[in-house]
């Protein structure tokens, strides 16, 4: 029975039905418009996810009385909003800066976007200067220690500066400077056969306590 039951919900779970724009709120409709204008790989400008959100789901953020025009202002507030814990903490950034994905942003938005009418979701590709720059990255961080104790099965020997190290991050970067730094990481090589789960584990050793130099 319990077999059977488990079947069940698998094969529930490979069906998910289809998505519209009108089942998401607000902020999940910014997130899903920074992710398909590139923001798991860079910032992305207020402006832009405005229109695109509005491509999205139109009318949603517009003037009332005006209702051909976006309001930025609205857009901005649940940008805001996608970053706070309760709104499932999807974006980082500020108008001045940008906007761009954390890892549960770019999970909750490729998830979504699997159920959203394909015609909505043209990805911004890759510029020639950002694929050559992933692939310096990728080939900085297959040569770390770090990388190379976790696919020894080691990862209990990484040290905090090893892991600092694979992400770019010292003493001097803290707070929530540090926090994008692994975030931006995290989120270039979510999917890659090699690192995905590679910089999860290691970045998993930067956000516990201190344990050794």
């Amino acid at each position: 029975m319990e077999r059977a039951r488990q079947a069940k919900e698998t094969r529930s779970e490979g069906k998910a039905s289809p998505l519209t724009t009108a089942a998401l709120n607000n902020p999940q409709i910014v997130t899903v418009a920074v992710y398909v204008l590139g923001g798991d790989r860079r910032y992305v400008d207020t402006e832009d996810v405005a229109v695109k959100a509005n491509e999205l789901a139109p009318r949603r953020f517009a003037w009332r009385k005006h209702p051909d025009q976006i309001n930025l202002e609205l857009v901005r507030v649940y940008l805001s909003d996608a970053k706070k814990p309760e709104h499932g903490e999807y974006l980082r950034g500020s108008g001045n800066e940008g906007w761009m994905l954390t890892a549960e942003g770019l999970a909750y938005a490729r998830q979504a976007a699997r159920r959203l009418d394909p015609g909505l979701l043209a990805r911004v590709p890759m510029s020639p200067a950002e694929r050559r720059q992933h692939a310096r990255e990728r080939r900085r961080l297959l040569a770390t220690e770090a990388y190379a104790k976790f696919r020894a099965g080691h990862l209990g020997e990484v040290s905090r500066r090893e892991a600092e190290t694979f992400f770019r991050v010292d003493d001097y970067v803290v707070g929530a400077a540090r926090e994008r730094k692994i975030d931006r990481l995290l989120a270039m090589f979510s999917n890659d056969a090699e690192l995905g789960e590679a910089s999860r584990a290691i970045a998993t050793i930067l956000r516990q306590p201190s344990r050794d130099p």
